[in-house]
């Protein structure tokens, strides 16, 4: 018989980085997981990433145990590393303040595309793209 889910959990973690620190240790102990258990295994999983934000769905069942799922980094953490940059423009349509190639956008799109809503790449790349001109990180050809 299937487990029933009870609740899920959405955080942003940095890879690697799990601890039962705020946020991941109240998100999950408010609903009786093993916050250790739970760190270890993410860690595990996320060795070699260091330095992204990934985020992760976290299924918590009746019986306390729990199951994850590892999504791809955000867009924007992507966009920033490809750029050199620590924050995005806080004036994105009147500053330019990095610029990315066309072919560092559409490695991004394919690294993305399982978690983006379209199937085709062109699409993906345009959706990359709108991301980095709303950062005020131009697109090189």
């Amino acid at each position: 018989m299937a487990k029933k889910v009870v609740a899920q959990i959405k955080l942003h973690v940095p890879a690697a980085q799990a601890n039962p620190a705020p946020p991941v240790g109240p998100a999950l102990g408010q609903h009786g997981v093993n916050i250790m258990q739970f760190c270890k295994q993410f860690n595990e999983q996320t060795k070699g990433r260091d330095g992204l934000i990934l985020p992760v769905v976290i299924s918590v069942y009746e019986n306390k145990s729990f199951s994850f799922i590892i999504k791809s980094p955000p867009s924007s953490v992507l966009l920033k590393r490809a750029a050199n940059l620590a924050k995005a423009s806080g004036t994105s349509g009147k500053e330019v303040i990095g610029k990315v190639t066309r072919k560092q956008i559409e490695d991004i799109a394919k690294l993305k595309a399982k978690d983006l809503n379209t199937t085709d790449l062109n699409q993906a790349i345009k959706i990359i793209e709108g991301t980095a001109k709303s950062m005020g990180i131009a697109v090189e050809e």
